[in-house]
């Protein structure tokens, strides 16, 4: 098994370290790629796009040649994990702030994301939530300069909310959170995405 790490800029090294906890607990055997060019994308099981500043990782991503290989890997229906500003790139509208710097995005769940959905970085926060999908034991999240999810199609599934808000969706295999959850110790979220891996 091959799970990427998109290493362009985020938090790239939490979430190898929370991918390899979540392997182990899951007893699989695998390798996790840092990807930083086009020649590593190709083959892989799973596909990280970690936190960071969601302008800067959608140009790095354009400039390289990224954008057309990602959405290959999920026409191919392997599972897509994308984290805080990851959560931005996969929506296919933005709000105000998104279309005016016009930011490239990947557009590949049919949502509408706001950036900075709940203040800038004085306002980070952490809080337990409620995802029926990890079981009834909350999940403690770390929020930093997080969007949110404003509107959803047809086929995207809500897994949690916060302040009416929201903060985690599902569509087929691509996976968005508002929050980042390698901050932290709980691999339930790592663990529930590689279940999405067909044939694991």
């Amino acid at each position: 098994m091959r799970i990427g790490i998109l290493s362009l800029q985020g938090d790239v090294s939490e979430h190898v370290s929370m991918m390899t906890d979540a392997m182990r607990n899951m007893e699989i055997r695998g390798n996790i790629i840092e990807v930083k060019d086009r020649k590593w994308i190709k083959n892989l099981d799973a596909l990280v796009i970690p936190g960071g500043e969601s302008t800067t990782i959608s140009k790095l991503i354009s400039m390289y040649g990224l954008d057309g290989e990602i959405k290959n890997l999920a026409k191919k229906g392997i599972p897509i994990l994308g984290t805080c500003a990851g959560l931005i790139l996969l929506a296919n509208e933005g709000d105000k702030d998104i279309e005016r710097t016009k930011q490239p995005l990947l557009r590949l769940m049919d949502m509408k994301v706001k950036r900075n959905a709940f203040g800038r970085q004085r306002e980070s926060f952490e809080t337990d939530l409620e995802i029926p999908i990890l079981g009834n034991e909350k999940y403690h999240a770390v929020f930093i300069r997080a969007p949110a999810i404003e509107k959803i199609g047809k086929g995207v599934r809500v897994l949690a909310k916060y302040d009416n808000r929201i903060v985690a969706a599902q569509q087929d295999n691509l996976l968005a959170l508002a929050f980042h959850p390698e901050l932290g110790n709980d691999t339930r979220l790592h663990e529930y995405f590689l279940r999405l891996i067909k044939n694991l």
